[in-house]
């Protein structure tokens, strides 16, 4: 996978990105129909990466064309993306960008990935979706 661009994103598009962290995120479905997901994500910056199930229709559909769209909007405003999503299943790189998720939703910045947290995610089905875009737009 190409590294992320950082320049990507204008000063205003980063900022709207880091600030939220909800989103809908659109794949293709073999039959070429998209597949609509709401996901929770975290943006460091660089990439953007979501944990999901790997059992589910968007894990299937990246793994057969990564490309994707995502959504993020505060009520009018909105910020649309274009880009390639990696699938992401082997420790430690799931293990860790899982926990930066985490550490992002629970808002505890000393979160660290421990044996029963690794047990729950494997016993999930948890992987990971990097998400990196190379196309953004947006509107109020």
């Amino acid at each position: 996978m190409t590294p992320p661009d950082d320049s990507l994103f204008t000063p205003e598009q980063a900022t709207f990105l880091s600030e939220h962290n909800i989103a809908a995120l659109a794949t293709g479905r073999r039959d070429g129909s998209p597949q609509l997901s709401h996901i929770l994500y975290d943006y460091d910056g660089h990439d953007i990466v979501t944990s999901i199930k790997s059992y589910t229709a968007k894990w299937h559909n990246v793994l057969r064309q990564p490309r994707v769209a995502m959504l993020v909007h505060e009520g009018r405003k909105q910020l649309v993306l274009y880009g390639r999503a990696e699938a992401i299943a082997d420790d430690p790189e799931r293990i860790e960008l899982t926990a930066r998720i985490f550490r992002r939703m629970s808002g505890n910045p000393d979160f660290a990935a421990d044996a029963p947290f690794i047990a729950k995610m494997n016993e999930q089905k948890r992987t990971i979706l990097r998400i990196r875009a190379d196309k953004a737009s947006m509107n109020d």
